[in-house]
């Protein structure tokens, strides 16, 4: 099996040689290249939303789920914070709707020594 896959992706000795930079040594490893996925209990709306959209666009259901996922996951990429500051201004943004509370700062004394240190002396 590993020689038959090998040479379909472009293993060493195949006329495909150098065509993939992936090698298949199980079928198992199949599922890390092109992995699928099963939607259960999906709203007959959904669906019917979905195959509308698909055809729209010319596309399958399958392909349409695709691409709007791809499309989901490279916007909230784009999103990620960059630096501290960026991160600190996207959880403003989100909850600053919701209103702030004001809070009294603790008043500050020196620390303390544990109660077991003393012990110790």
């Amino acid at each position: 099996m590993q020689t038959v896959v090998a040479a379909l992706l472009g293993g060493p000795g195949s006329p495909n040689e150098g065509a993939h930079d992936c090698a298949i040594n199980d079928c198992n490893d199949i599922i890390a290249i092109m992995a699928s996925i099963t939607i259960r209990n999906l709203e007959e709306s959904t669906k019917r939303k979905l195959k509308v959209r698909a055809a729209m666009h010319g596309r399958s259901m399958e392909q349409e789920a695709r691409e709007i996922l791809k499309s989901a996951l490279r916007h909230r990429q784009n999103e990620k914070p960059k630096t501290g500051a960026d991160l600190i201004r996207a959880i403003r943004q989100r909850f600053e709707p919701l209103g702030g509370v004001e809070l009294e700062p603790l008043p500050r004394e020196a620390i303390r020594d544990p109660e077991w240190l003393k012990d110790w002396e």
